[in-house]
């Protein structure tokens, strides 16, 4: 068993741009001997995508489902990613971190019940303070999830 944390991103490629904002503000812990983060741009070229995603998302420590419009509108997402995160997350493997990017209707979602970032699900996009401080605040919750599974892993 691996003493890395494996962290998986599950977002829309549609919003990509917010998606390489908040890895901007992950530096730090993409630094980290300790932290794997992973998403679908570090597919091989060759490789079989689904496969790259599926293999990925089960060896995760950590989930985080970038929640928009677009992400709620990706049936691959939906019905693979979203999937099976959430079993993972009932079978105590992984936690999930829903991170709400942009305004949409996912309170009705199986990941409605879990706590969101950033503070108060507020969507980044309508932080009062800005986006890099909705980022800021992510990047810490992230950070103290990392730590949880770190000591379980010690443990």
């Amino acid at each position: 068993m691996s003493n890395k944390v494996k962290v998986f991103t599950s977002y829309a490629r549609k919003d990509a741009e917010l998606k390489e904002e908040l890895d901007v503000h992950l530096a730090m812990l993409k630094r980290d001997p300790n932290v794997d983060i992973w998403s679908d741009e570090d597919i091989e070229v060759g490789s079989e995508w689904d496969d790259s995603i599926k293999n990925n998302l089960k060896e995760a420590d950590i989930i985080l489902l970038l929640v928009s419009p677009r992400f709620l509108a990706s049936s691959y997402i939906f019905d693979v990613e979203i999937k099976e995160a959430m079993e993972k997350h009932e079978n105590k493997e992984s936690l999930v971190i829903p991170i709400i990017m942009k305004p949409c209707d996912w309170h009705l979602t199986s990941f409605a019940k879990l706590q969101a970032l950033p503070r108060n699900a507020t969507p980044v996009t309508q932080w009062e303070a800005g986006m890099d401080d909705a980022f800021v605040n992510i990047v810490k919750g992230i950070r103290q999830a990392i730590n949880v599974v770190l000591k379980r892993k010690a443990d």
